[in-house]
């Protein structure tokens, strides 16, 4: 993506998408591996497929379908990101954000980033739901390096409260009120799309890592850039290398993916809300 012309490239997206949404959401939840199952619950929905929308790349991953949907949950205007890009398929930093940054232009202030992480804390277990409040970056690249735009914030964005601290609180509340078993963690972040080896999961246990994904954090980054609320909620889908002896696959990923949306679809529900 050629960063002198982002701005230009936003807007058009921006009218694509505006000329055919049905709602005019605050908030937005990109939905990961396994939890498309979420988009059964939209009301009123209006699908609108990446493919369509102008400057915006192709999903390739198997259950990252690739559409935005509008629509209600719980009785409050979202749109639902249905599949995300990963740096692993080849695409850049800013092609990864450049739905979250289209996100902003559309006037949303909160965003809700799910993905399937991989359990490297031998507390949690597969199934588990983790609100991840800090990470740690291994895939050394950074959305923001490039040109700088000030109308995406500022150039050396704070990063201490990443994840809102509120929301997170907010959340515990909402997990133990419905007798969901949620964990607070620290994601690390890998680029894929091999899995981990045992040393190298020994070794992130070791930094403080409590999950281990391969998605997450351009997005994470480019949307407190601009100055979005984002909550991060992941489920653990596997055990990490060398904390399991089963063999670890993408179809397993999905499978579970589907068990856990019935606990996080609940959990969203609930925030929507107290956002």
């Amino acid at each position: 993506m050629k960063t002198e012309d982002i701005l230009q490239l936003l807007e058009k997206s921006k009218k694509y998408i505006q000329t055919r949404k049905n709602c005019n959401p605050k908030i937005a939840i990109i939905v990961g591996s396994g939890l498309s199952n979420i988009k059964e619950s939209i009301k009123n929905s209006k699908v609108i497929e990446y493919n369509k929308i102008p400057y915006f790349k192709k999903t390739t991953v198997e259950g990252h379908k690739g559409e935005l949907i509008f629509g209600q949950l719980n009785s409050t205007d979202v749109v639902l990101l249905n599949g995300r890009l990963h740096y692993y398929e080849g695409y850049s930093m800013q092609d990864i954000s450049y739905p979250v940054r289209l996100m902003k232009y559309l006037g949303i202030e909160t965003i809700i980033i799910t993905c399937a992480v991989g359990a490297i804390n031998t507390n949690y277990n597969v199934g588990d739901i983790v609100v991840i409040k800090d990470h740690i970056n291994f895939i050394f690249n950074n959305p923001l390096i490039g040109q700088h735009h000030k109308e995406f914030g500022e150039r050396f964005t704070d990063l201490t409260n990443l994840y809102d601290s509120k929301l997170i609180q907010k959340i515990i509340k909402i997990s133990k009120k419905n007798k969901i078993r949620i964990y607070e963690g620290i994601y690390f972040a890998v680029s894929g799309p091999s899995y981990e080896t045992p040393a190298e999961v020994s070794a992130f246990r070791k930094l403080g890592g409590d999950v281990v994904g391969m998605s997450l954090i351009a997005e994470s980054i480019v949307a407190k850039q601009m100055n979005m609320n984002v909550l991060a909620l992941t489920y653990v889908s596997n055990k990490a290398s060398g904390i399991s002896t089963e063999k670890l696959s993408h179809k397993e990923v999905l499978t579970l993916g589907k068990k856990a949306s019935v606990s996080m679809e609940k959990i969203i529900s609930n925030i929507l809300k107290e956002v």
